[in-house]
Protein backbone atom coordinates (compact mmCIF):
# COMPACT_ATOMS: atom_id res chain seq x y z
CA UNK A 1 0.00 0.00 0.00
CA UNK A 2 1.42 3.39 -0.89
CA UNK A 3 1.75 5.97 1.92
CA UNK A 4 -1.05 8.15 0.59
CA UNK A 5 -3.51 5.31 0.36
CA UNK A 6 -2.51 4.09 3.82
CA UNK A 7 -3.05 7.57 5.27
CA UNK A 8 -6.53 7.71 3.74
CA UNK A 9 -7.34 4.29 5.22
CA UNK A 10 -6.27 5.36 8.71
CA UNK A 11 -8.27 8.60 8.37
CA UNK A 12 -11.30 6.58 7.34
CA UNK A 13 -10.90 4.19 10.28
CA UNK A 14 -10.48 7.13 12.67
CA UNK A 15 -13.68 8.68 11.33
CA UNK A 16 -15.52 5.39 11.76
CA UNK A 17 -14.48 5.27 15.39
CA UNK A 18 -16.89 8.14 16.00
CA UNK A 19 -19.82 6.26 14.47
CA UNK A 20 -20.66 3.28 16.63
CA UNK A 21 -22.52 0.44 15.03
CA UNK A 22 -23.45 -3.12 15.86
CA UNK A 23 -23.35 -6.26 13.81
CA UNK A 24 -23.70 -9.99 14.37
CA UNK A 25 -20.48 -11.95 14.64
CA UNK A 26 -20.64 -14.34 11.65
CA UNK A 27 -19.15 -17.18 13.70
CA UNK A 28 -20.69 -16.88 17.18
CA UNK A 29 -23.96 -15.16 16.27
CA UNK A 30 -23.40 -12.64 19.05
CA UNK A 31 -23.81 -8.90 18.61
CA UNK A 32 -20.60 -6.89 18.63
CA UNK A 33 -19.32 -3.43 17.86
CA UNK A 34 -18.74 -3.03 14.12
CA UNK A 35 -16.92 0.06 12.91
CA UNK A 36 -15.11 -1.41 9.93
CA UNK A 37 -17.20 -2.71 7.06
CA UNK A 38 -16.65 -6.06 5.39
CA UNK A 39 -15.41 -4.40 2.21
CA UNK A 40 -12.80 -2.46 4.21
CA UNK A 41 -11.86 -5.65 6.06
CA UNK A 42 -11.29 -7.48 2.76
CA UNK A 43 -9.32 -4.58 1.27
CA UNK A 44 -7.07 -4.39 4.31
CA UNK A 45 -6.19 -8.09 4.21
CA UNK A 46 -5.62 -8.10 0.45
CA UNK A 47 -3.34 -5.06 0.55
CA UNK A 48 -1.26 -6.24 3.49
CA UNK A 49 -0.89 -9.92 2.62
CA UNK A 50 2.18 -9.71 0.37
CA UNK A 51 4.17 -7.14 2.38
CA UNK A 52 3.38 -8.97 5.62
CA UNK A 53 4.65 -12.22 4.13
CA UNK A 54 7.89 -10.47 3.25
CA UNK A 55 8.41 -9.08 6.75
CA UNK A 56 7.99 -12.66 8.04
CA UNK A 57 10.54 -14.45 5.84
CA UNK A 58 8.96 -14.42 2.39
CA UNK A 59 7.53 -17.34 0.45
CA UNK A 60 9.07 -20.80 0.72
CA UNK A 61 9.63 -21.08 -3.01
CA UNK A 62 11.84 -24.19 -3.10
CA UNK A 63 8.83 -26.51 -2.81
CA UNK A 64 5.76 -24.90 -4.41
CA UNK A 65 3.87 -28.19 -4.13
CA UNK A 66 3.97 -27.83 -0.36
CA UNK A 67 2.02 -24.59 -0.58
CA UNK A 68 -0.45 -26.29 -2.94
CA UNK A 69 -0.96 -29.02 -0.34
CA UNK A 70 -1.43 -26.55 2.52
CA UNK A 71 -3.90 -24.63 0.36
CA UNK A 72 -5.86 -27.83 -0.31
CA UNK A 73 -6.13 -28.57 3.41
CA UNK A 74 -6.94 -24.93 4.09
CA UNK A 75 -9.76 -24.80 1.55
CA UNK A 76 -11.16 -28.07 2.87
CA UNK A 77 -11.45 -26.40 6.26
CA UNK A 78 -12.63 -23.07 4.85
CA UNK A 79 -15.54 -24.70 3.02
CA UNK A 80 -17.05 -25.89 6.32
CA UNK A 81 -16.42 -22.59 8.12
CA UNK A 82 -19.01 -19.96 8.99
CA UNK A 83 -17.64 -17.67 6.26
CA UNK A 84 -16.91 -20.02 3.36
CA UNK A 85 -17.15 -17.21 0.80
CA UNK A 86 -14.18 -15.20 2.12
CA UNK A 87 -11.35 -14.88 -0.45
CA UNK A 88 -9.12 -17.31 1.45
CA UNK A 89 -5.45 -17.61 0.58
CA UNK A 90 -2.81 -19.82 2.15
CA UNK A 91 0.97 -19.57 1.91
CA UNK A 92 4.00 -21.31 3.40
CA UNK A 93 6.61 -18.86 4.64
CA UNK A 94 10.36 -19.43 4.66
CA UNK A 95 10.93 -18.95 8.37
CA UNK A 96 12.30 -21.32 10.99
CA UNK A 97 10.16 -19.57 13.61
CA UNK A 98 7.23 -21.88 14.42
CA UNK A 99 4.17 -19.70 13.91
CA UNK A 100 1.01 -19.16 11.90
CA UNK A 101 -1.13 -16.05 11.46
CA UNK A 102 -4.24 -14.70 9.78
CA UNK A 103 -4.96 -11.27 8.36
CA UNK A 104 -8.50 -9.94 7.86
CA UNK A 105 -10.34 -11.47 4.93
CA UNK A 106 -8.89 -14.98 5.29
CA UNK A 107 -5.27 -14.28 4.33
CA UNK A 108 -3.44 -17.03 6.19
CA UNK A 109 0.23 -17.99 6.48
CA UNK A 110 2.06 -20.84 8.17
CA UNK A 111 5.80 -21.01 8.65
CA UNK A 112 8.09 -23.77 7.46
CA UNK A 113 9.35 -24.01 11.04
CA UNK A 114 5.90 -25.01 12.32
CA UNK A 115 5.06 -27.47 9.55
CA UNK A 116 8.13 -29.55 10.29
CA UNK A 117 6.91 -30.08 13.88
CA UNK A 118 3.54 -31.66 12.99
CA UNK A 119 3.04 -35.42 12.78
CA UNK A 120 0.04 -35.57 10.48
CA UNK A 121 -2.49 -33.70 8.37
CA UNK A 122 -5.02 -33.54 11.20
CA UNK A 123 -2.60 -31.47 13.27
CA UNK A 124 -2.06 -29.16 10.30
CA UNK A 125 -5.83 -28.88 9.89
CA UNK A 126 -6.21 -27.96 13.57
CA UNK A 127 -3.84 -24.99 13.26
CA UNK A 128 -5.34 -23.86 9.95
CA UNK A 129 -8.86 -24.16 11.38
CA UNK A 130 -7.82 -22.06 14.35
CA UNK A 131 -6.50 -19.32 12.04
CA UNK A 132 -9.62 -19.50 9.84
CA UNK A 133 -11.74 -18.73 12.91
CA UNK A 134 -9.55 -15.73 13.74
CA UNK A 135 -10.28 -14.41 10.24
CA UNK A 136 -13.93 -15.45 10.07
CA UNK A 137 -14.77 -14.04 13.52
CA UNK A 138 -12.97 -10.79 12.62
CA UNK A 139 -10.66 -10.96 15.65
CA UNK A 140 -8.02 -8.73 14.05
CA UNK A 141 -10.63 -6.17 13.12
CA UNK A 142 -11.99 -6.23 16.67
CA UNK A 143 -8.50 -5.57 18.06
CA UNK A 144 -8.18 -2.61 15.71
CA UNK A 145 -11.51 -1.22 16.88
CA UNK A 146 -10.46 -1.52 20.49
CA UNK A 147 -7.61 0.86 19.77
CA UNK A 148 -4.92 -1.78 20.21
CA UNK A 149 -3.40 -1.03 16.81
CA UNK A 150 -4.70 2.37 15.75
CA UNK A 151 -2.03 4.52 17.35
CA UNK A 152 1.22 6.23 16.49
CA UNK A 153 2.75 2.78 16.29
CA UNK A 154 0.78 2.00 13.17
CA UNK A 155 3.14 4.27 11.24
CA UNK A 156 5.64 1.47 11.42
CA UNK A 157 7.81 2.27 14.43
CA UNK A 158 8.56 0.35 17.56
CA UNK A 159 7.20 -3.13 16.88
CA UNK A 160 9.28 -6.28 16.86
CA UNK A 161 9.80 -8.68 13.99
CA UNK A 162 11.79 -11.82 14.65
CA UNK A 163 15.16 -11.92 12.87
CA UNK A 164 14.36 -8.77 10.89
CA UNK A 165 16.85 -5.95 11.38
CA UNK A 166 14.61 -3.56 9.44
CA UNK A 167 11.68 -3.99 11.84
CA UNK A 168 11.64 -0.49 13.28
CA UNK A 169 12.24 1.08 9.88
CA UNK A 170 9.27 -0.38 8.01
CA UNK A 171 6.71 2.26 7.10
CA UNK A 172 3.08 2.54 6.04
CA UNK A 173 0.75 -0.35 5.43
CA UNK A 174 3.44 -3.02 5.72
CA UNK A 175 3.91 -2.06 9.36
CA UNK A 176 0.19 -2.35 9.99
CA UNK A 177 0.04 -5.81 8.45
CA UNK A 178 2.94 -7.00 10.58
CA UNK A 179 1.26 -5.71 13.70
CA UNK A 180 -1.94 -7.51 12.79
CA UNK A 181 -0.01 -10.74 12.22
CA UNK A 182 2.05 -10.56 15.41
CA UNK A 183 -0.31 -9.02 17.96
CA UNK A 184 -1.25 -11.32 20.83
CA UNK A 185 -4.82 -12.64 20.87
CA UNK A 186 -6.90 -12.48 24.04
CA UNK A 187 -7.76 -15.67 25.89
CA UNK A 188 -11.35 -15.20 24.78
CA UNK A 189 -10.32 -15.04 21.13
CA UNK A 190 -8.13 -18.11 21.54
CA UNK A 191 -10.88 -20.13 23.22
CA UNK A 192 -13.31 -19.07 20.51
CA UNK A 193 -10.89 -20.07 17.75
CA UNK A 194 -10.20 -23.40 19.46
CA UNK A 195 -13.91 -24.13 19.88
CA UNK A 196 -15.05 -23.41 16.34
CA UNK A 197 -11.81 -24.69 14.80
CA UNK A 198 -12.47 -28.08 16.41
CA UNK A 199 -16.02 -28.03 15.06
CA UNK A 200 -14.65 -27.27 11.59
CA UNK A 201 -12.23 -30.19 11.92
CA UNK A 202 -15.07 -32.55 12.74
CA UNK A 203 -17.19 -31.24 9.86
CA UNK A 204 -14.26 -31.66 7.45
CA UNK A 205 -13.71 -35.27 8.57
CA UNK A 206 -10.55 -34.82 10.66
CA UNK A 207 -9.94 -36.29 14.10
CA UNK A 208 -10.43 -33.33 16.47
CA UNK A 209 -8.32 -35.04 19.12
CA UNK A 210 -5.30 -33.74 17.15
CA UNK A 211 -6.14 -30.21 18.32
CA UNK A 212 -6.07 -31.30 21.95
CA UNK A 213 -2.77 -33.11 21.44
CA UNK A 214 -1.14 -29.96 20.10
CA UNK A 215 -2.48 -27.81 22.92
CA UNK A 216 -1.20 -30.30 25.49
CA UNK A 217 2.23 -30.21 23.89
CA UNK A 218 2.27 -26.41 23.68
CA UNK A 219 1.22 -26.09 27.32
CA UNK A 220 3.86 -28.56 28.51
CA UNK A 221 6.62 -26.78 26.63
CA UNK A 222 5.48 -23.33 27.70
CA UNK A 223 5.42 -24.29 31.38
CA UNK A 224 8.79 -26.01 31.39
CA UNK A 225 10.34 -23.88 28.63
CA UNK A 226 12.03 -27.11 27.60
CA UNK A 227 12.26 -25.85 24.06
CA UNK A 228 12.75 -22.43 22.50
CA UNK A 229 11.17 -23.34 19.20
CA UNK A 230 7.67 -22.31 20.26
CA UNK A 231 8.47 -18.92 21.79
CA UNK A 232 6.86 -17.04 18.90
CA UNK A 233 3.80 -19.27 18.94
CA UNK A 234 3.46 -18.72 22.69
CA UNK A 235 3.68 -14.94 22.22
CA UNK A 236 0.86 -14.71 19.67
CA UNK A 237 -1.25 -17.71 20.74
CA UNK A 238 -0.72 -18.15 24.50
CA UNK A 239 -1.52 -21.69 25.69
CA UNK A 240 -3.32 -22.42 28.96
CA UNK A 241 -4.63 -25.33 30.99
CA UNK A 242 -8.11 -23.94 30.50
CA UNK A 243 -7.74 -24.23 26.71
CA UNK A 244 -6.73 -27.87 26.99
CA UNK A 245 -9.65 -28.65 29.32
CA UNK A 246 -12.23 -26.82 27.20
CA UNK A 247 -10.96 -28.42 24.01
CA UNK A 248 -11.03 -31.92 25.46
CA UNK A 249 -14.54 -31.37 26.78
CA UNK A 250 -15.73 -30.35 23.30
CA UNK A 251 -13.99 -33.29 21.62
CA UNK A 252 -15.63 -35.65 24.10
CA UNK A 253 -19.00 -34.18 23.14
CA UNK A 254 -18.36 -34.35 19.39
CA UNK A 255 -16.60 -37.70 19.49
CA UNK A 256 -12.99 -38.36 18.62
CA UNK A 257 -12.00 -40.19 15.47
CA UNK A 258 -11.54 -39.23 11.87
CA UNK A 259 -8.81 -38.73 9.30
CA UNK A 260 -5.25 -38.32 10.59
CA UNK A 261 -3.26 -38.56 7.36
CA UNK A 262 0.20 -39.23 8.75
CA UNK A 263 1.61 -40.94 5.67
CA UNK A 264 0.51 -38.29 3.20
CA UNK A 265 1.64 -35.50 5.50
CA UNK A 266 5.10 -36.97 5.98
CA UNK A 267 5.46 -37.35 2.21
CA UNK A 268 4.44 -33.73 1.66
CA UNK A 269 6.95 -32.34 4.15
CA UNK A 270 9.78 -34.65 3.04
CA UNK A 271 11.63 -31.79 1.33
CA UNK A 272 11.63 -29.41 4.28
CA UNK A 273 12.80 -32.23 6.53
CA UNK A 274 15.56 -33.05 4.05
CA UNK A 275 16.57 -29.38 3.93
CA UNK A 276 16.49 -28.96 7.72
CA UNK A 277 20.28 -29.37 8.14
CA UNK A 278 20.82 -26.51 5.67
CA UNK A 279 18.41 -24.23 7.53
CA UNK A 280 19.95 -25.26 10.85
CA UNK A 281 23.33 -24.18 9.48
CA UNK A 282 21.83 -20.86 8.35
CA UNK A 283 20.21 -20.24 11.72
CA UNK A 284 23.47 -21.06 13.49
CA UNK A 285 25.33 -18.66 11.19
CA UNK A 286 22.81 -15.94 12.00
CA UNK A 287 23.29 -16.57 15.71
CA UNK A 288 27.08 -16.49 15.41
CA UNK A 289 27.00 -13.32 13.33
CA UNK A 290 24.79 -11.60 15.88
CA UNK A 291 27.47 -12.38 18.48
CA UNK A 292 30.18 -10.93 16.25
CA UNK A 293 31.90 -14.23 15.41
CA UNK A 294 32.00 -13.65 11.67
CA UNK A 295 34.63 -16.31 10.92
CA UNK A 296 32.51 -19.08 12.42
CA UNK A 297 29.36 -17.56 10.89
CA UNK A 298 30.96 -17.63 7.44
CA UNK A 299 31.89 -21.29 7.83
CA UNK A 300 28.35 -22.15 8.89
CA UNK A 301 26.63 -20.28 6.06
CA UNK A 302 29.03 -21.82 3.53
CA UNK A 303 27.86 -25.20 4.79
CA UNK A 304 24.23 -24.14 4.26
CA UNK A 305 24.96 -23.00 0.70
CA UNK A 306 26.76 -26.25 -0.06
CA UNK A 307 23.74 -28.21 1.14
CA UNK A 308 21.18 -26.08 -0.77
CA UNK A 309 22.56 -23.65 -3.38
CA UNK A 310 19.07 -22.59 -4.58
CA UNK A 311 18.17 -20.78 -1.35
CA UNK A 312 18.33 -16.98 -1.68
CA UNK A 313 18.22 -16.54 2.10
CA UNK A 314 21.63 -18.18 2.44
CA UNK A 315 23.35 -15.90 -0.08
CA UNK A 316 21.76 -12.84 1.52
CA UNK A 317 23.19 -13.74 4.91
CA UNK A 318 26.65 -14.48 3.49
CA UNK A 319 26.51 -11.12 1.71
CA UNK A 320 25.78 -9.41 5.03
CA UNK A 321 28.74 -11.22 6.64
CA UNK A 322 31.04 -10.12 3.80
CA UNK A 323 29.67 -6.61 4.14
CA UNK A 324 30.55 -6.60 7.83
CA UNK A 325 34.06 -7.71 6.89
CA UNK A 326 34.28 -4.80 4.40
CA UNK A 327 34.48 -7.26 1.50
CA UNK A 328 31.91 -5.34 -0.49
CA UNK A 329 32.65 -6.86 -3.90
CA UNK A 330 32.00 -10.33 -2.49
CA UNK A 331 28.90 -9.00 -0.77
CA UNK A 332 27.75 -7.55 -4.10
CA UNK A 333 28.02 -10.95 -5.79
CA UNK A 334 26.01 -12.66 -3.05
CA UNK A 335 23.31 -9.99 -2.97
CA UNK A 336 23.03 -10.23 -6.77
CA UNK A 337 22.62 -14.00 -6.41
CA UNK A 338 19.94 -13.63 -3.74
CA UNK A 339 18.02 -11.16 -5.92
CA UNK A 340 18.29 -13.44 -8.95
CA UNK A 341 16.85 -16.36 -6.96
CA UNK A 342 14.02 -14.38 -5.32
CA UNK A 343 13.66 -10.95 -6.98
CA UNK A 344 10.37 -10.12 -5.27
CA UNK A 345 11.91 -10.15 -1.77
CA UNK A 346 12.33 -6.58 -0.53
CA UNK A 347 15.15 -7.43 1.89
CA UNK A 348 17.46 -8.72 -0.81
CA UNK A 349 16.81 -5.67 -2.98
CA UNK A 350 17.45 -3.46 0.04
CA UNK A 351 20.74 -5.15 0.95
CA UNK A 352 21.85 -4.87 -2.65
CA UNK A 353 20.94 -1.21 -2.93
CA UNK A 354 22.67 -0.19 0.29
CA UNK A 355 25.83 -2.09 -0.60
CA UNK A 356 25.87 -0.63 -4.13
CA UNK A 357 25.71 2.86 -2.63
CA UNK A 358 28.80 2.11 -0.55
CA UNK A 359 30.51 1.08 -3.79
CA UNK A 360 29.35 4.39 -5.33
CA UNK A 361 27.34 2.55 -7.98
CA UNK A 362 24.52 5.08 -7.89
CA UNK A 363 22.31 3.80 -10.70
CA UNK A 364 22.43 0.24 -9.37
CA UNK A 365 21.71 1.45 -5.85
CA UNK A 366 18.74 3.52 -6.99
CA UNK A 367 17.20 0.64 -8.92
CA UNK A 368 17.38 -1.84 -6.05
CA UNK A 369 16.21 0.62 -3.39
CA UNK A 370 13.23 1.66 -5.52
CA UNK A 371 12.26 -1.97 -6.08
CA UNK A 372 12.54 -2.67 -2.34
CA UNK A 373 10.26 0.25 -1.51
CA UNK A 374 7.67 -0.82 -4.07
CA UNK A 375 7.00 -3.90 -1.94
CA UNK A 376 7.90 -2.86 1.62
CA UNK A 377 8.77 0.81 2.10
CA UNK A 378 11.43 1.52 4.73
CA UNK A 379 12.81 4.75 6.11
CA UNK A 380 16.40 3.62 5.41
CA UNK A 381 15.59 3.08 1.74
CA UNK A 382 13.99 6.54 1.48
CA UNK A 383 17.01 8.09 3.21
CA UNK A 384 19.55 6.44 0.91
CA UNK A 385 17.45 7.17 -2.17
CA UNK A 386 17.72 10.78 -1.05
CA UNK A 387 21.51 10.39 -0.87
CA UNK A 388 21.59 8.92 -4.38
CA UNK A 389 19.42 11.71 -5.77
CA UNK A 390 21.53 14.35 -4.02
CA UNK A 391 24.76 12.94 -5.49
CA UNK A 392 23.14 12.88 -8.92
CA UNK A 393 22.02 16.51 -8.45
CA UNK A 394 18.31 15.59 -8.56
CA UNK A 395 17.41 18.03 -5.81
CA UNK A 396 13.62 17.74 -6.02
CA UNK A 397 13.79 13.96 -5.79
CA UNK A 398 16.25 14.19 -2.91
CA UNK A 399 13.93 16.53 -1.01
CA UNK A 400 10.98 14.20 -1.57
CA UNK A 401 12.89 11.16 -0.31
CA UNK A 402 14.35 12.98 2.70
CA UNK A 403 10.89 14.25 3.61
CA UNK A 404 9.53 10.71 3.58
CA UNK A 405 12.44 9.42 5.71
CA UNK A 406 12.04 12.31 8.15
CA UNK A 407 8.59 10.99 9.12
CA UNK A 408 10.23 7.97 10.73
CA UNK A 409 11.78 9.82 13.64
CA UNK A 410 14.79 8.44 15.50
CA UNK A 411 18.28 8.52 14.04
CA UNK A 412 17.04 7.96 10.49
CA UNK A 413 14.54 10.80 10.76
CA UNK A 414 17.10 13.14 12.32
CA UNK A 415 19.63 12.47 9.56
CA UNK A 416 16.94 13.00 6.92
CA UNK A 417 15.92 16.33 8.47
CA UNK A 418 19.53 17.55 8.53
CA UNK A 419 20.06 16.65 4.90
CA UNK A 420 16.73 18.19 3.90
CA UNK A 421 17.73 21.42 5.62
CA UNK A 422 21.08 21.39 3.81
CA UNK A 423 19.28 21.11 0.47
CA UNK A 424 17.29 24.28 1.11
CA UNK A 425 20.28 26.41 2.14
Amino acid sequence: MNPGRFTRLIALVAMLLTIAGCAVNPVTGKKQLSLISESQELALGAEQYTPTQQTQGGRFYLDPELTVYVREVGMKMARVSDRPDLPYEFVVLNSSVPNAWALPGGKIAINRGLLVKFDDEAQLASVIGHEIVHAAARHSVQRMQQGMLISAGVAGLGFALSDNEWAGLIMGGAAMGAQLALAQYSQGDELESDHYGIRYMKAAGYDPQAAVELQELFLELSQGRESGWLDNMFATHPPSARRVQENQKLVDQLGAGGFRGRDIYQRRIAMIKKLQPAYDAHDEALKLASKGDMTAALASINKAIELEPREAKFFALRGRIYEDQKQREKAQADFDKAVSLYPEMFEYQLYNGLNALELNNLDKSRGHLERANQVVPTSIAYLRLGDVASRQNRREDAARYYSAAAEAGGEIGAEAKRKLADLTQ
